[in-house]
């Protein structure tokens, strides 16, 4: 099992300057890649504190590129319902040449309604667009001379430039949320999965769901998946408590306060059950976040029972854990603490096995 570092800004300017969250997060890259984490990731989300900092992962990852000589470089997630297919081939293909080789790609659908009303996109059209974008940028990636007539854009005989160092492109990913479909598509064509820890029996069945999906398309191996957790480890619970609950509180508040609009009328055929998704947001917090083994904010020993409690209803395991480690306000100071204690005594427990359980 591998652990790396996700970056998710999820605060205002006067919390946390966004120059200064940026340098940052720079800074744990390079500790990041000294201690052995797998990835670098961050998010594209537009025009809010949460996450609308970060409009191009692309141009984030580039600048870890240059800060690291090891780790992966995961965008999580690019959005092509808001980028055309030929820019975002070109842009994908330089960063993996920028970093010889170790760009591996996220898609995701979207999921804010205030993204796509700002954007004029409807959100019903969003899987129809998040299939049609992913299938066009891994076809520039991956031919020369490639054509497409899409319902939303169309090229003939384009050979995007640069080439991508990784053939026939870099592996890919599948943002997914607690669709179906969405586990299932990823399966059967291929593609690792990003998710977000659920509680519950939920999370091993859309997990099967997926394995299953890949399986039954022959494809070899078992799939690959990625969860992401917020993750702060200290040398007592209380510091770890004291340090962690306020940024996590703020994340989350942010969190339902971007996507509320589901809550208040927002509806899609592309989206069902979001309503429901987002106000059971309204009572998550620090303290059943952590009592639930979702947010690994704690000891050494007590993460790892964390790590194991999460994962042992998914049967057939996880490969990666993807770590927000400096989350909403958490110090620079803090968040390198927390990621060297975590490197030293938690993923040499876990290192070589694929399942926690």
């Amino acid at each position: 099992m591998e652990f790396g570092i996700n970056f998710f800004p999820s605060h205002s300017d006067a919390v946390k300057p966004y120059a200064q969250y940026w340098r940052e997060c720079m800074k744990l890259v390079e500790v990041g890649d000294a201690l052995g984490y797998h990835h670098a990731r961050t998010v594209e989300h537009y025009f809010l504190d949460y996450g609308g900092t970060s409009p191009n992962p692309i141009v984030f990852l580039t600048g870890c590129a240059q800060h690291s000589k090891r780790m992966k470089l995961v965008t999580g997630a690019v959005l092509p319902v808001f980028n055309h297919p030929l820019k975002l081939a070109g842009e994908l293909a330089m960063l993996d040449g920028a970093s010889q080789g170790r760009l591996e790609i996220g898609f995701a659908r979207a999921f804010l309604p205030h993204e796509f009303a700002t954007f004029g996109i409807s959100p019903d059209e969003s899987r129809a667009r998040f299939e049609e974008g992913q299938r066009q940028v891994l076809l520039l990636l991956s031919q020369e001379k490639a054509s497409s007539q899409g319902r939303f854009h169309s090229f003939k005989d384009i050979t995007s430039l640069p080439r991508p160092t990784q053939r026939p492109h870099p592996p890919v990913y599948v943002a997914t949320f607690t669709t179906k479909e969405s586990f299932t598509y990823a399966g059967k064509n291929g593609y690792g999965v990003m998710s977000i820890p659920i509680a519950g029996p939920i999370m091993n069945e859309l997990l099967g769901e997926y394995r299953e999906a890949w399986r039954q398309a022959g494809h070899k191996g078992n799939g690959k998946i990625m969860i992401a957790h917020h993750m702060y480890c200290a040398p007592t619970a209380e510091q770890a408590i004291a340090d962690s609950r306020d940024a996590l509180n703020g994340y989350v508040h942010e969190l339902y306060n971007a996507a509320s609009a589901w809550v208040t009328g927002a509806s899609s055929r592309d989206y069902p059950g979001y309503e429901k998704a987002i106000a059971a947001l309204k009572n998550d917090n620090f303290d059943n976040l952590r009592a639930r083994s979702l947010a690994w904010c704690g000891t050494p020993e007590e993460i790892c029972d964390m790590i194991r409690t999460c994962y042992a209803p998914i049967k057939e395991g996880v490969e990666i854990a993807s770590c927000q480690v400096n989350f909403h306000n958490i110090a620079l100071d803090k968040a390198e603490a927390s990621m060297r204690l975590f490197a030293e005594k938690v993923m040499p427990k876990f290192k070589g096995a694929k399942t926690a359980a």
